[in-house]
């Protein structure tokens, strides 16, 4: 048996060499991220990357470090640190900043969950959880969200070292009110409560309060979104000092580089810009929403920059396919056949996007 591996040339590799590795990777699916297409004509709405360039701040910001690149970044980029905290009103001292936020799971995974120990979360979520519990060799508790996509009761009595909510959750879209997070941070304080704010700028609230009253939260955030920064990779925690200065030993010593540092601080001290943008997306949310809705689509009430719209009863894999052969991506997930994850772009991508599926309804695809 033999896999294709893309490079210069497809070449057929075995399975030599492949006794050394772990068995817990050898028998792990790996995360599967969404589709890059070199294609620029493809409207690409599957990756839920922001349609809207970053800040001019931050191309002016990138060029000016790159003066510098003989020198290593600061190790613990204390710029941004005391920038976020004071954006969110929290301790500098319990801000990490990360390679994106997908580090900073790592970092927590790596700090806190002992091989074999449990990580809990409900689901469907981000896929990548279930990788990383996976890969440090812990034992995924999912937990499945019911219809409406509230917090599932049975995570409320877990005692898995570590629990993740997703929220905004990612496919849903949906949100899990404060109140309930509190309620899971106080329910078991022996255990991390890990809160994945990733879409938090296109919703109406943030748990960042919960890192001040409960000693067992941490809250992440990404600039990928938001902020239009997919490509830098930046991303941050906000905990106490005490429980940073831990994941901090786990960190690589250099591990945001000096580019990517100058660009997210320049793209936080524009806050005009970004919320300009949020404000953009936003709205064509909700008349992609409303259209989706007179195709006969149910869509969850999304607080991110994607929707779910949903066939009850109908996979959407078919259509997800079609659309692609029409130039169009959207997210389609095993763990949620019938829908459809799509992330919104310009008014242009949208209308396209709404004239192709209604093109495909017409000829009869679910």
């Amino acid at each position: 048996m033999s896999i294709q591996v893309q490079g210069k040339k497809d070449r057929e590799v075995g399975d030599e060499g492949t006794g050394l590795i772990r068995g817990a990777i050898r028998e792990m699916a790996g995360y599967v991220p969404g589709e890059q297409p070199s294609d620029a004509k493809i409207v690409k709405l599957n990756t839920n990357e922001n349609p809207y360039p970053a800040s001019p701040r931050v191309q002016e910001a990138v060029a000016r470090a790159s003066e510098r690149l003989w020198l290593y970044p600061d190790p613990t980029a204390r710029a941004l640190r005391e920038k976020v905290a004071d954006l969110l009103g929290v301790d500098a001292a319990g801000v990490v900043v990360g390679n994106g936020s997908d580090e900073i799971l790592t970092l927590l995974l790596s700090s806190v969950v002992d091989p074999g120990q449990t990580v809990a979360y409900p689901v469907p979520t981000y896929s990548l959880y279930d990788s990383l519990v996976a890969i440090q060799g812990g034992v995924a508790e999912r937990h499945p969200f019911p219809e409406d996509f509230s917090l599932p009761e049975s995570l409320l009595r877990s005692r898995a070292r570590l629990r993740i909510v997703c929220n905004p959750n990612s496919p849903s879209g949906t949100v899990v009110p404060q109140s309930d997070l509190e309620r899971l941070a106080r329910t078991f304080p022996d255990g991390l409560l890990a809160i994945d704010e990733a879409y938090v700028d296109f919703a109406d609230d943030s748990a960042v309060s919960l890192v001040g009253a409960h000693s067992n939260v941490v809250v992440l955030r990404t600039l990928s979104k938001s902020y239009s920064l997919a490509g830098l990779r930046v991303g941050f925690a906000v905990t106490t000092p005490a429980l940073a200065a831990e994941i901090h030993k786990v960190r690589d010593s250099y591990n945001v580089g000096r580019l990517p540092q100058a660009g997210a601080l320049a793209a936080l001290e524009d806050q005009a810009w970004m919320r300009a943008n949020v404000d953009r997306v936003r709205a064509t949310r909700a008349r992609l929403t409303r259209a989706l809705v007179d195709m006969g689509y149910a869509v969850l009430p999304s607080q991110a920059n994607f929707v779910l719209a949903l066939r009850p009863g109908r996979s959407q894999a078919g259509v997800a396919a079609a659309l692609r052969e029409q130039g169009v991506l959207v997210r389609h997930f095993a763990e949620v056949p019938h829908g459809l994850r799509i992330s919104i772009g310009t008014d242009e991508e949208v209308d396209a996007l709404v004239a192709r599926l209604r093109s495909l309804r017409a000829a009869g695809d679910p």
